[in-house]
């Protein structure tokens, strides 16, 4: 929710906390899509992990959070300078959802730069990190 409105909403599938660190690149935005998208995260008919987002047709909510990126290594008070600037977070979290877009899933998206109310039902144990490399080419 943004400013009382509901902005976004999805069934079962994966919300996913995107941040954007220096060095992040569109191939790194893109690699990062498909490991969302393909990440064996879902119960197969036995009860094993063994599903994608892209099988089971699920949802995606992408919700932009910088505050993932924080420094917490020193101090009681997060620093910010290992996110990306704002310009560059929003440029590549919207080519995120752009490629997002053009899955055979529902997306959504958060309001980047927003004071957003996110809520989740978490289904199952599983609260998984995903980070991609930025290439050195």
């Amino acid at each position: 929710m943004v400013d009382g409105q509901l902005i976004a909403s999805i069934g079962p599938g994966i919300l996913a906390l995107v941040a954007v660190q220096p060095g992040d690149t569109e191939t790194t935005a893109v690699d990062m899509l498909k490991k969302l998208t393909r990440y064996r995260i879902f119960s197969d008919s036995e009860g094993k992990m063994n599903l994608s987002l892209l099988d089971i047709n699920g949802d995606l909510c992408l919700v932009p959070q910088f505050t993932l990126a924080a420094d917490t290594r020193r101090g009681l008070r997060p620093g910010f300078s290992t996110a990306a600037s704002p310009a560059e977070g929003q440029r590549l979290f919207d080519i995120l959802a752009d490629y997002a877009e053009e899955l055979p899933v529902k997306v959504q998206r958060g309001q980047f730069g927003a004071d957003m109310k996110v809520s989740l039902t978490n289904d199952g144990p599983a609260t998984f990190w995903l980070q991609e490399t930025p290439s050195s080419s």
